[in-house]
């Protein structure tokens, strides 16, 4: 146990794919409106995987780009749409034409693949919630059942546990065992590590055990559950990374334009995706000037005194 513990598990984002997501599987590339590690998915379509069925609350830019590339064969999913801006057009394609393939859709409710996740985490047989009755969810998606309360408040909606067979996520920072240290929106990045079979942590920066052992508070995924750690700056963009840098709203936007047209998708990919070895090839290729202007300006916390037994 102790071994484990303290194995250093840095890998490349080539080594942490090849090792850990293989075809057919059931993947979570996970992080609410932020930290969204677009920098893995980039990885997963060069190396071209197949079939697999992509989980995520909002699909958000990544999983329209990799649906376009032809990875997936189903989407579990709650919100479908570009966050502030429109449709996502490579699923509506998918789904509404079968281009580039055909595309199974299993929809929930944020709060329905929250409480999913949750029961996963948890290891429970089921996630119990209220929010589904009266509404058309029960009709579009039969794995959502209802039961009476054994207590006697009427009937009550379930939804399954998901159990994904890899999780992706972005964070601020790790230590070499994987350690983990996020702050701002959380989602339910905790829940869905604990939920997966495996776990991939995508950093900003590696810090030293004795940084996380100073602030363990802010330690949410623990290395023991963390399979591979990656550092890979700026690996969330578009998204944002708190305190890192912020939305590329503007590449937002133009990919509501630009994905309108499958043909223009597969062009996009062939520059920024296929065409480059790796994320560190896409961050030169945009630019440091691009990413200056997207630091935000210092908000520090005040630090606090944990003490120490004399």
């Amino acid at each position: 146990m102790n071994k484990e513990k303290k194995a250093n598990k840095i890998m490349t984002m080539r080594q942490a794919v090849a090792a850990h997501v293989s075809d057919g599987c059931s993947l979570a590339i996970e992080g609410f409106t932020g930290s969204i590690s677009f920098a893995a998915g980039h990885e997963i379509m060069r190396q071209k995987r197949r079939d697999l069925t992509l989980i995520r609350m909002t699909p958000d830019l990544i999983y329209d780009q990799m649906i376009a590339a032809g990875t997936a064969r189903k989407l579990i999913c709650s919100y479908i749409g570009n966050p502030g801006v429109g449709s996502l057009y490579a699923i509506r394609r998918a789904v509404e034409k079968a281009l580039p393939g055909p595309l199974e859709i299993e929809e929930y409710s944020h709060y329905g693949l929250v409480g999913r996740y949750a029961a996963g985490a948890s290891r429970m047989p089921f996630f119990p919630l209220r929010s589904y009755l009266g509404t058309d969810m029960l009709e579009a998606n039969p794995l959502i059942k209802l039961i009476d309360d054994p207590y006697g408040s009427g009937k009550v909606a379930l939804v399954p546990p998901l159990n994904p067979d890899v999780a992706i996520l972005h964070a601020q920072r790790s230590d070499r065992h994987g350690n983990t240290q996020l702050w701002g929106l959380l989602g339910m990045q905790k829940e869905v590590a604990f939920a997966a079979q495996k776990v991939i942590i995508v950093v900003e920066e590696i810090i030293e055990e004795s940084v996380v052992r100073a602030d363990p508070n802010r330690t949410l995924i623990p290395g023991l559950i963390v399979d591979a750690v990656v550092h890979e700056p700026y690996g969330a963009h578009p998204s944002y990374v708190q305190g890192y840098y912020d939305r590329d709203t503007d590449f937002y936007l133009a990919w509501d334009k630009l994905s309108q047209e499958h043909g223009a998708v597969m062009a996009w990919l062939d520059e920024w995706v296929y065409g480059l070895e790796n994320h560190a090839a896409y961050v030169r290729k945009l630019g440091q000037e691009h990413f200056d202007r997207l630091k935000p300006e210092p908000l520090r916390a005040p630090s606090v005194d944990y003490g120490r037994y004399r």
